[in-house]
């Protein structure tokens, strides 16, 4: 990135972590947008050139995981099976969790914290994972050649693997940046299930042979 570009997304991180912060300390509820601004020395106008609401800056860690997890998937072999392009994706997005920047796993990890003491968060949470799970199902029908309209196994295999990741995430948060290290133990554990117990083909639409 050029310079605007790398002030900008320091801000932008600068208002994420003022965010996170407040709302750990003082609660999401009874944080408003003038006090996450004033702890960044900006004005609230500043704000929402980066974010449309406090839901939005909350939410922000796990919409950047998503995109980066689309943008990891987008560059997995086109003849590599859907359900293992995906695992695949999922497993560097997490590498990069627990072994990269140390400041990224801390939001992610608070982000997390935030979200699960909210309902209105939790739920605009889940709106997140129908989204990506929407661009999954068009990537999988990409894959396979097949009109996600008419053929309900893109659908079928997103919605497996996103049974795997909400059991990943399940009860893992929040407590500390360790937490990664068990989130990315039960999701290769939730993979190898999966792995050990559906038919090879099984995501590509083919008939196992009975002998």
């Amino acid at each position: 990135m050029g310079l605007r570009e790398r002030k900008k997304e320091r801000t932008r991180l600068a208002l994420i972590d003022a965010a996170l912060a407040l709302f750990l300390d003082k609660g999401y509820e009874a944080t408003t947008i003038d006090q996450i601004a004033g702890a960044v020395e900006v004005s609230p106008r500043t704000f929402f050139r980066y974010f449309a609401s406090k839901e939005e800056v909350a939410l922000a860690p796990p919409a950047d995981g998503l995109e980066h997890f689309l943008a990891e998937l987008s560059e997995r072999p086109d003849d590599e099976p859907p359900f293992a392009a995906m695992a695949n994706a999922m497993r560097s997005v997490i590498q990069v969790l627990r072994e990269g920047d140390a400041e990224e796993a801390r939001r992610f990890v608070q982000s997390r914290a935030v979200i699960d003491a909210e309902p209105a968060l939790f739920a605009a949470s889940h709106s997140l994972l129908v989204e990506q799970e929407q661009r999954l199902v068009a990537e999988v029908a990409r894959r396979q050649g097949a009109d996600p309209e008419r053929d309900l196994l893109p659908l079928f295999v997103t919605g497996v693997f996103g049974l795997l990741t909400r059991m990943g995430f399940e009860h893992c948060f929040p407590a500390g940046v360790e937490d990664l290290t068990r989130m990315a133990v039960r999701l290769e554990e939730a993979i190898a299930l999966a792995e050990r117990s559906l038919c090879p083909g099984w995501d590509l639409g083919r008939v196992p042979q009975v002998s």
